[in-house]
């Protein structure tokens, strides 16, 4: 059930939460001498709840509204036929019409900035800790969803009792930034780990099945790679981009305490609670180096630093054989099922498994301040939670039409691809979701398997209020921009790194680590 309690002195409550839920949930960590395996996913019972109805009012009573969903990735062919079916499910639910906005991967953020400045109206965002989300709070985007004392009162207790009925505590938790909630949590995997994906069937065919068994490290990859650039020139042997690639935060294992995009982080993987740049931290320019080593030898795609596409897209469109990841229990199948590639991808685990703030805050759909319908919207957000029809229709389709179904068993048909928008770890319950016959039948399992073992970060329950710096941090984001897709793909020569972190310091990066350490040394201090 929903704590009231705030972040600080509840740690050790949030703790115990995440340690004692039996339910399915993947763990992220730090403190190698603390490797409790959190547990935290939705019960079964929970899990099979089929509907949830307005807590005030009846559907019929309700005037009719249309609400936006706006995130991130590639409209789909029958995007119009699945809204006309999301309507006419909806209409006896909360009567309300959806408008799907998808904006591609590639232009997310700048739109979303753009739209964000110009108080552009909109009503259900998808937001994320390691997209900007304590940033965007700082410039009021998004309304608290569990402020009793806000213009439209506790949106949560009111219109959200599902939520708190099944999403497990801590992610709320986790989640708040001074207290309260600016967006809803996604009941999904927590635990984190890096990794990459990649063909096995041109694996099989070049001998190189064994070598990939064995891979641990970056350096591991190399002769692989290699053997991709000679035998088939025509692929591109590793893809990379900004914000996916060894660098990333899932894969270095940087935890930037809220908000991936505000310089100053701690190692998830280390006991040490000093807030440093990430220049300072010995992984990143041994990450830069070997990263800058493939690029010159041609096994990085050439337009790295400004490449839109994301990894799956790429994998899809069939000439790159690997790709880097976040991974958990099944990622190669679901990335199979959006690239068309059935069969054909297999991934490889290479990093610890570890547990942030930053996973409970991983994948977020936020109620924004320019909502006409917040509590509208926040009905909708409920029934994503606990409707088990209306989540499937969102993130697969018309049954029938593009899938077929037997139990939770789900197929695909020609019409598959005209609606494979592989956005379910976005939206409500992920536990609600079917499972394609490609995937394992164990799934949810897995993922609680997943979570054994995972490492916590020493600053796990802490979230930064970014408020006090947000000047300094909307410039520093700026210059991260400018620096980073070229670093962290291999483009840029590694020493340009020096000109990064001296700009950095040149506009206020100071003051926001220092604003980071006080903040960590006050939540620890309350532990």
């Amino acid at each position: 059930m929903y704590r009231k309690s705030k972040l600080g002195k509840s740690y050790l409550a949030l703790l115990a939460v995440i340690l004692t839920l039996t339910v399915v949930l993947a763990g992220c960590g730090g403190n190698k001498e603390n490797n409790a395996s959190p547990s935290v996913a939705p019960s079964e019972s929970q899990a099979a709840t089929e509907s949830a109805s307005p807590s005030e009012g009846a559907a019929a009573d309700l005037p009719e509204v249309t609400l936006s969903i706006t995130f991130p990735g590639t409209s789909p062919k029958d995007e119009v036929k699945v809204e006309e079916a999301l309507n006419a499910y909806l209409k006896d639910k909360i009567n309300a019409k959806i408008d799907l906005n998808m904006i591609d991967w590639g232009q997310w953020d700048n739109k979303i900035n753009l739209a964000i400045a110009g108080r552009e109206p909109m009503d259900i965002l998808f937001t994320a800790a390691w997209n900007g989300h304590s940033n965007n709070v700082a410039k009021k985007a998004f309304l608290a969803v569990n402020d009793p004392n806000g213009t439209y009162g506790n949106l949560l207790e009111k219109y959200g009792q599902g939520i708190l009925e099944t999403l497990p505590p801590a992610y709320l938790a986790g989640a708040k930034i001074s207290g309260l909630n600016y967006a809803v949590p996604t009941s999904k995997e927590l635990a984190e780990q890096g990794g990459v994906i990649y063909r096995k069937d041109i694996a099989e065919e070049l001998g190189l099945t064994a070598q990939l068994d064995a891979v641990k490290t970056i350096a591991d990859l190399e002769p692989i790679l290699a053997e991709v650039k000679a035998k088939k020139p025509e692929m591109t042997p590793l893809y990379l981009k900004d914000g996916e690639n060894f660098n990333s935060h899932y894969f270095a294992k940087y935890d930037h305490l809220g908000d991936g995009n505000i310089e100053g982080a701690i190692l998830k993987t280390a006991a040490d609670t000093t807030v440093k740049a990430r220049y300072d931290f010995p992984v990143y320019k041994e990450t830069l180096n070997i990263t800058r080593d493939f690029f010159k030898k041609g096994y990085i795609n050439r337009d790295a630093a400004t490449a839109q596409i994301t990894p799956q897209d790429a994998l899809k469109a069939g000439n790159v054989f690997m790709g880097v990841f976040s991974l958990k229990p099944g990622k190669d199948a679901e990335v199979e099922l959006t690239a068309n590639l059935q069969g054909k991808l297999k991934q490889i685990y290479m990093t610890d498994k570890t547990v942030s703030t930053g996973e409970t805050a991983g994948s977020m759909l936020g109620i924004t301040t320019t909502s006409a319908n917040p509590e509208r919207a926040m009905m909708l957000i409920n029934l994503l939670h606990t409707d088990k029809e209306l989540n499937n229709l969102l993130n697969f389709g018309i049954e029938g039409d593009h899938y077929t179904r037997n139990g939770d068993i789900i197929s695909g048909t020609a019409n598959t691809p005209s609606y494979a928008i592989g956005s379910s770890w976005m939206f409500g319950n992920q536990f609600l979701n079917y499972i394609w016959d490609s995937e394992a039948a164990d799934k949810w399992a897995q993922f609680k398997a997943f979570n054994e073992g995972a490492t916590n970060s020493p600053a796990l329950g802490f979230t930064f209020n970014a408020e006090p710096i947000k000047s300094q941090a909307s410039v520093t984001i700026n210059i991260r921009k400018e620096f980073d897709p070229g670093l962290d793909t291999g483009a840029v020569d590694p020493a340009k790194a020096d000109d990064y972190i001296k700009k950095l310091k040149a506009n206020g990066l100071d003051a926001i680590i220092a604003e980071k350490q006080k903040q960590l040394d006050e939540f620890l201090a309350s532990k």
